[in-house]
């Protein structure tokens, strides 16, 4: 059973805004995940087929693993497609994207979300809550590893 951790009202308030901005991205990112693996066609098919499998099942264990920090400090994670429309910072898929585009999106939203990581680490580590900050980290720090295998793909 988790222990609600105790904070002042501003301070819970504001690491809500950040762990629920990360939830809607990864909810967005998820869904956005799962089209492509559904749609991709092309000589690369197995191999990005694949990938975005594997991306959307780590996505969404970040995603539980954010909420479910969210729940421990206090807060309430978004859990409505409405909410995470509103709240995210991506877009969603637009269909009849290409495998470039896909792999190319799917670089550009994990780069997006990693700068939002690394401020809401900031957030988190200004208010002494490293739990918060390492979790954010290690999700940083995937996703990087990431970002550095679809910019090769890319040919960047």
């Amino acid at each position: 059973m988790q222990q609600t951790i105790i904070r002042p009202a501003k301070e819970l308030d504001q690491l809500s805004n950040v762990l629920n901005k990360q939830v809607a991205n990864l909810n967005v990112l998820f869904v956005k995940l799962h089209h492509f693996h559904w749609y991709v066609k092309g000589p690369h098919f197995f191999a990005l087929h694949e990938k975005f499998e594997q991306l959307y099942s780590e996505v969404a264990e970040h995603m539980d693993e954010v909420a479910e920090r969210l729940l421990t400090i206090g807060g309430k994670p978004c859990s409505t497609m409405k909410q995470h429309l509103q709240d995210t910072s991506l877009e969603e898929a637009t269909g009849g994207e290409n495998e470039q585009q896909m792999v190319q999106t799917t670089h550009d939203d994990l780069s997006m979300i990693t700068q939002e990581l690394a401020q809401g680490m900031e957030v988190a580590e200004s208010m002494n809550d490293q739990a918060t900050s390492d979790i954010l980290l290690a999700i940083k720090s995937s996703f990087e590893k990431s970002i550095w295998m679809l910019r090769a793909f890319l040919g960047d």
